[in-house]
Parts: structure tokens; sequence; C-alpha cells
């Protein structure tokens, strides 16, 4: 029998808006199990990742971060996702990994935006002008389709590269200093490879939302402790939000307990925003589950 592979000509029938909605409801489904497996040689990783949700399916993924391929010109994100079936384990598809890591990352930062960022954000700022970068832009274009979209890097020519590669369709914008685009930016968007901070709590305006998906290991993080302590903490999932730096990090130090954060996507409605004012944190922590409830979203378009 042969294994449908499902790759790029499949993304013309995907939506930013549908995948969150696909991501929303797989966690009205039974909880998930997942498993994470870290290996590193830094700043290299592979990192395993498998989900089953019970009556849904089984999912298996092998990713490997290489950050020094983009300075040769390559993909940083490689590996592949295996999709299962839970009737009898056997393999439906394979799907490929960067496709499906692009809707998953940015279909799930959207969804934590569009839950908890103000319904009236008019700025998002990205920092970031890699691979994940290009997707939330994408993404927050479609779930914020008014706001002015800002693009900063640590290299102006790649945040200057990828606003133009992005088009007029995105209309994404350069933005040359990080602090006063924070303090203007009602959506706060982090997708880089930092090792310390380069978001501050005291940059952040009153009622923004800071969305962190970048940090993936313990020794990596995108905002400081004092972020962490004014914001009311949400994340997709516990289990895997806690382990990178972002979190992490207040947690040893004191700054932050793990009980303080208020609700996961399986929380439900406690997932919100209460009051215009607040400052809320979104931990995009990518786990399995969420490329399952992506994976087989992506396998019916493709059928």
């Amino acid at each position: 029998m042969s294994v449908p592979f499902v790759g790029w000509e499949v993304e013309p029938r995907l939506d930013w808006l549908a995948v969150a909605r696909t991501i929303e409801d797989g966690h009205r489904r039974p909880r998930a199990q997942v498993e994470d497996v870290l290996l590193t040689r830094p700043p290299d990783a592979l990192l395993n990742r498998s989900a089953w949700i019970a009556g849904f399916g089984l999912l298996v993924k092998a990713a490997t971060v290489f950050p020094g391929n983009a300075a040769r010109g390559g993909e940083s994100i490689n590996g592949v996702a295996a999709l299962l079936s839970d009737r009898d384990g056997t393999l439906e598809a394979l799907v490929d990994l960067r496709l499906l890591t692009k809707w998953k990352t940015a279909g799930d930062s959207l969804l934590g935006a569009l839950r908890l960022a103000r319904p009236d954000a008019r700025e998002v700022l990205v920092v970031g002008a890699g691979t994940v970068a290009r997707s939330l832009l994408g993404a927050y274009r479609a779930g914020f389709p008014e706001a002015r979209l800002r693009l900063w890097s640590r290299r102006p020519e790649a945040a200057a590269a990828l606003a133009a590669e992005a088009g007029p369709k995105v209309a994404a914008e350069p933005a040359p200093d990080l602090e006063r685009a924070v303090r203007e930016a009602d959506i706060v968007s982090t997708c880089t490879m930092a090792t310390a901070p380069l978001v501050l709590g005291d940059w952040l305006k009153e009622g923004a939302h800071l969305d962190l998906v970048g940090a993936y290991r313990p020794d990596m993080r995108e905002c400081d402790d004092r972020a962490v302590a004014r914001a009311r903490v949400f994340c997709d999932l516990r289990h895997t939000a806690l382990v990178p730096g972002d979190l992490a990090a207040p947690i040893a130090s004191g700054a932050f307990s793990p009980e303080a954060v208020v609700a996961d996507l399986y929380d439900g409605p406690l997932l919100a925003r209460r009051s215009p004012g607040e400052v809320t944190l979104f931990k995009n922590g990518g786990g399995a589950h969420l490329d399952l409830m992506t994976a087989r979203h992506i396998l019916e378009a493709a059928a």
C-alpha cells in the first residue's frame, strides 16, 4: 500500500483562520498524551516529538534545527512527520516537516492572540526575520487585517528584505529601533534564536500582548523576568511551555511560579483577557498534539 506524502502543493488550500480554529477545536477532544525528546549539539538540535489523541490519531515528528544553514542559503529546520491511525496504528501519511511546522506554529500564535490580545489591536510587531517570522506576518495579517505590521531584526537588511518579500498583500514595514517599536505595539511576537532577553517588560505598554515563539531550550529566552512578572501568563500546553527559558528562567530565579500560569488551550474559556489594560503573555511551546491537529487538517485539505 502506498503512503501519501503531503507537501507544499496543498498550501494554496490552507487558511490561517481555519488552522487556528482547527487547533481550538482539537482541544475539545480528549486530552493528548505528549512526549518530547531533545538531543543537542549546540547550536544544533534534534527534536523528537510524539502525540496521541484518543479517537483522533497519532503523530511522530523528527525535526532538526541547524541555525547555520541559513548563512549557507539553506533551511534551518528540516525533518518529517508521520501521521498514524488511531484505529490500528498504521501509517496514514507523511507530511512535509517545514509545511507542517509553518502552519502549526503561526496558527498556534494566532489563536493565542485572537483569545488574548485586544480585539482593537492596531500595531503588531514581529521580532525576527527568519522563516517563522515570514509565516507569523501572514497569520497576523489574516487575524488582524486592519493592523500595521512591523518587523525588527538584529540585521536591519534582513528585516527590509523580508518586508519587501512579503509584498503589498501583507504590507509589513521594517522597524529600525526595537525599544520604540515594542513600546508602540499592541502585539509583540518574537521568533528568534536568542539566549538572552530581547524584549524587556518595562517596554510593554498597557494592554499589550506578548507572544513568545522562538525559545525551545532551557538556555533560550526572548523576554526578561520583568515581562513575565508584569503579565497574566498563558500557554498552549503547560507540559511543553515550562521547559524553554522564557518561563524556566524566571521560575529558577524566583520571579515566577509554574502555578501562576493562568491557563493553557485545554482550559477553554479561562484562556481570555479580563480587561483592556492588562498585559497578557502567551508562550507558544508547540507541542506535538498541535502538529497532530494541524497535520490532520492538512491531510483533509489535500484530499
